[in-house]
C-alpha cells in the first residue's frame, strides 16, 4: 500500500463491560491508541444490547457489575456467541475464581490493577483465537464434515490457492498428484478431495508405498489367492477392493518398486486389476490420488520411475507449499496445535508469549506442519505456568539438519574443519537449571527425534541405510520417521 492510500484494514472491535466509568474511559483511550475500535457499556444489560448489534471481536468483562454477576454475563455470552473470546477483569481475583471463569469459557483472566502489556498481549491472542475458531468453522462448512482430519488451515495466499484448486477438481473423478515436502499436509489434502467428491460416503484408504517391500506391497494393494506365494494360506482382498467406490491414496508413490508400477499403470489405463497369483480380473472402481515428496521428473530421467505412469498420474498436480513459504499461517496453526494438545492431555489452554512466537517464526521448519504440531505438543508438556516461552520451544526442536552443498561446476573447495557437535536441543535442559526439567516422555521423544536426524544425516538420507545404523527394520524405522515428521529426502545432498 502506498503512503498516500488510506489504510482500509478493518480494526478489531472490542466491547468493554465495566461499571466504573473512569476505567472504561481509560481502557477506550489505551485500546484506541493501539488501533482498536472500542465500545464501552456500564451495565450487563447495555453490554448484551451491544453484543446483539454484532461485529464484536472480543469482550473485556468486569466480574462484578452493579446489575449482574460477571459469571452470569459470561454464560449469556457463551449462549449467544460461543466462539467470542471473553477476558475477565476483577479486583477480587483468586485462583478459584480464575479457574472457574476459564472452566466456564473465559479466554483469559486479569486482576486489577494490571499492566498495559498484559492486557494487550492477552487481547491480541484472544482475537487471533476467535479468528482461528471462525476459520475452522468455515472449513467445516466447506467440507461438510467436522472431522479435524480434513482441515487445511491457514490464511496465506498459497494455502488458500490449494483449497481453491481442491474444491474445483474434487467433484470430478480425475487422478490427482499431490506434490510437496514431507509434513506439508498431502494426506489432509487427499482427505479433503475425498470429502468434497461424490465418493465421500465410500471408504478413504491410504497406503505408504515406501514402507513395504515390493512383494508385500503388491499383495497389500491388489490382494492374493491361496498358494500365490509361501505363506499365502487363504485368499485375501487388497486395498483396491477395500476402497471400492471410494478413494485410494498412494502415498510416497515415488518409492513404489518397478513391478508395482507396472500393475498400477494397467489400473489407470484399463480400470482393472488382478490379485497376485490369479488370472481373473476385477474392476477397479476407485479414485486414485498419488502423493510424493520426490521430483518424479528427475526419477523418470534416472530410470527409477516409469514415464508412462508419471503422465497417467500427472493429470491434475497440486503442489503443497512448505511451511517456510507460508509463515503467516504459523501463529494460527500453533494456536490450533496447542489447543489440541491441551485437550489431549487435559491441560489448561496455554498462552504463547511473543518471544516464543519469534522463535517459531525464525525456524526453517524442515518437517513443515507436522514438525510444528510435534513441537507445540512438546512445548505444552514442558510448560509449567501456562505460558509457552522460548526455552519450551527450543527444548523440543531437534538440531537442524545441515543444508545440502549447492551443486556447482567449479572444483570442490577444501573441506572445512568439522564443527563441534552440539547436543540435541531437547537435552540441553539437563545442563541448564534455568530451564524447567521436561517430563521423561517429552525428553525421550526429543532424544529419539535427534537420534533419527543424526542417523539420516550419516546415511545421506538413505532410509534403509539409516534403519540399519539404528538396528531397526525398515518398516519400524518408517513409522518412527512419520511420528517425528522426518523424511529421508530432506537429508539428501
Amino acid at each position: 500500500m502506498r503512503k498516500d492510500e488510506p489504510d482500509t484494514t478493518p480494526r478489531p472491535h472490542i466491547l468493554v463491560i465495566d461499571d466504573e466509568p473512569h476505567l472504561c474511559e481509560l481502557l477506550a483511550y489505551r485500546l484506541e491508541h493501539h488501533g482498536y475500535r472500542v465500545t464501552t457499556e456500564l451495565s450487563a444489560r447495555g453490554g448484551m444490547e451491544a453484543l446483539e448489534q454484532g461485529d464484536i471481536d472480543a469482550i473485556i468483562l468486569d466480574l462484578r457489575l452493579e446489575d449482574a454477576d460477571g459469571m452470569e454475563v459470561l454464560g449469556e455470552v457463551q449462549k449467544r456467541a460461543p466462539d467470542l473470546p471473553v477476558i475477565i477483569l476483577t479486583a477480587h481475583g483468586t485462583i478459584e475464581t480464575a479457574v472457574l471463569a476459564i472452566q466456564r469459557g473465559a479466554y483469559g483472566f486479569l486482576t486489577k490493577p494490571f499492566q498495559d502489556y498484559e492486557l494487550l498481549q492477552k487481547l491480541a491472542h484472544a482475537i487471533e483465537s476467535g479468528r482461528l475458531k471462525r476459520e475452522v468453522a468455515g472449513l467445516r462448512r466447506i467440507v461438510g464434515d467436522a472431522s479435524s482430519d480434513i482441515r487445511l488451515l491457514g490464511t496465506s495466499e498459497s494455502i488458500a490457492a490449494v483449497r481453491e484448486r481442491i474444491a474445483r477438481v474434487a467433484p470430478a473423478d480425475a487422478t490427482i498428484l499431490l506434490l510437496g515436502e514431507s509434513g506439508t499436509g498431502k494426506e489432509l489434502a487427499a482427505r479433503s478431495l475425498h470429502a468434497l467428491s461424490a465418493r465421500k460416503a465410500r471408504p478413504f484408504v491410504a497406503v505408504n508405498c515406501g514402507a513395504l517391500p515390493a512383494e508385500l506391497l503388491e499383495s497389500e494393494l491388489f490382494g492374493h489367492v491361496r498358494g500365490a506365494f509361501t505363506g499365502a494360506s487363504r485368499d485375501k482382498d487388497g486395498l483396491f477392493a477395500a476402497a471400492r467406490g471410494g478413494t485410494l491414496l498412494l502415498d510416497e508413490i515415488g518409492e513404489a518398486p518397478a513391478p508395482v508400477q507396472v500393475k498400477l499403470l494397467r489400473v489407470l489405463q484399463e480400470k482393472r486389476f488382478s490379485k497376485v497369483g490369479s488370472a481373473t480380473e476385477e474392476d477397479a472402481d476407485v479414485r486414485i490420488v498419488a502423493a510424493t515428496n520426490r521430483d518424479l521428473r528427475a526419477e523418470v530421467a534416472a530410470g527409477r520411475f516409469r514415464e508412462d505412469l508419471f503422465y497417467r498420474l500427472h493429470v491434475v498436480p497440486i503442489v503443497m507449499p512448505p511451511l517456510r513459504e507460508r509463515k503467516d499461517d504459523i501463529p494460527l496453526l500453533a494456536e490450533l496445535f496447542l489447543r489440541r494438545a491441551a485437550a489431549r492431555y487435559g491441560l489448561a489452554e496455554p498462552y504463547l508469549t511473543p518471544e516464543a512466537m519469534r522463535v517459531l517464526l525464525a525456524h526453517s521448519w524442515p518437517g513443515n506442519v507436522r514438525e510444528l504440531a510435534n513441537v507445540m505438543e512438546g512445548a505444552i508438556l514442558l510448560c509449567q505456568d501456562e505460558r509457552i516461552r522460548p526455552q519450551h520451544i527450543l527444548a523440543t526442536l531437534a538440531t537442524p539438519a545441515r543444508p545440502p552443498t549447492p551443486i556447482s561446476s567449479e572444483a570442490p573447495a577444501e573441506p572445512a574443519e568439522p564443527a563441534e557437535e552440539e547436543p540435541p536441543l531437547g537435552l540441553a535442559v539437563l545442563g541448564d537449571p534455568e530451564i524447567p526439567l521436561p517430563p521423561l516422555r517429552a525428553a525421550r521423544d526429543s532424544f529419539e527425534r535427534a537420534y533419527l536426524v543424526e542417523a539420516l544425516r550419516r546415511a545421506g538420507g538413505n532410509v534403509s541405510a539409516a534403519a540399519k545404523l539404528a538396528g531397526r527394520n525398515r518398516t519400524d524405522f518408517h513409522d518412527l520417521l512419520r511420528k517425528h515428521g522426518l523424511s529421508g529426502a530432506d537429508f539428501k545432498a
